[in-house]
């Protein structure tokens, strides 16, 4: 049964027989019987199928719902009991919003430091994303916007807040000053993240309530071609306090805090709403905990 929803997981995924099979290492006609299988077992039709997938049934909607708690909860068995017989082991999936990125090692340092056998793939994807892929348990954890935006059925440990600052040259427009307001922001042609990002969905809600409205002359889901581009000292962005802090400011880039209003949005870590944790989660969880005090 397990093995079957695994199956079902990889579908809903994948969106394609032919992939989620190979995904799976499986043939497609194995993957096929297997699915059919799981209908017979539970006794309605799972998959609409034609000459290619074509979504899931009402039952197979809420079959995955089970699915994913099932699978989840199967793998947590099976950590937990391993990390009995031996030490905390394995790999660690983490999905982050780009505007995090910078200090995801101030998470990663203090855990590996404590259990060096533990692994970490890190991936960086928008907010929505980041829940998407939670959910789907492709991913163990998430590090993004935990009070903006609607975030499901997650735990959360709040990290930081983030703020904003103007990133431009010391003689561009507004270079000198110690201080910005949004709407004068609005006044500079900015670069900034495409508007799938939340981080960029916060910035133009931050200028519409002043009045003013984001005139980007580049924009790009990558943080590192904003500010290449803010170094040649010939553009300006908005990004958040802690990023711009931990790309490094040169001679060519000042970073001015921006008020009027002042704007901040809560960062943390989003965990399965699932008890228990794994114990790869627990640790993480734990670790967060005594970081997120030093992060302010």
């Amino acid at each position: 049964m397990i093995d079957k929803l695994e199956l079902l997981l990889a579908l809903a995924k994948e969106r394609h027989f032919g992939r989620a099979a190979e995904a799976c290492g499986v043939t497609q006609p194995t993957m096929s019987t297997s699915l059919k299988q799981l209908e017979e077992i539970l006794g309605v039709m799972l998959v609409q199928r034609g000459s290619r997938f074509q979504g899931f049934t009402p039952e197979g909607e809420r079959t995955l719902d089970w699915a994913r708690r099932i699978v989840g909860d199967a793998r947590a068995m099976r950590q937990e009991i391993n990390s009995l017989k031996d030490k905390l082991s394995g790999e660690i999936r983490i999905a982050a919003i780009p505007t995090v990125l910078g200090m995801v090692a101030q998470l990663t340092t203090p855990y590996r430091a404590r259990y060096p056998d533990v692994r970490f793939r890190i991936q960086s994807c928008t907010s929505a994303d980041v829940l998407g892929l939670l959910e789907n348990l492709e991913v163990d954890a998430g590090l993004t916007y935990i009070e903006n935006e609607p975030i499901g059925k997650v735990r959360t440990i709040p990290l930081y807040n983030e703020n904003y600052r103007l990133l431009t040259a010391p003689d561009a427009m507004f270079g000198d000053r110690d201080r910005v307001t949004w709407k004068e922001v609005g006044q500079v042609p900015l670069c900034l993240l495409t508007p799938d990002m939340q981080n960029r969905r916060i910035i133009d809600r931050a200028l519409a309530s002043v009045g003013a409205e984001a005139t980007p002359t580049l924009t790009s889901n990558s943080l590192l071609v904003l500010y290449t581009h803010v170094k040649t000292g010939r553009w300006a962005s908005v990004m958040p306090a802690k990023l711009a802090e931990t790309l490094g400011l040169s001679d060519s880039v000042r970073s001015i805090p921006i008020v009027d209003p002042v704007v901040d949005y809560s960062i943390g870590l989003v965990v399965p709403q699932r008890d228990p944790m794994t114990p790869l989660i627990a640790a993480l969880v734990q670790v967060a905990r005594e970081v997120a005090p030093t992060l302010e």
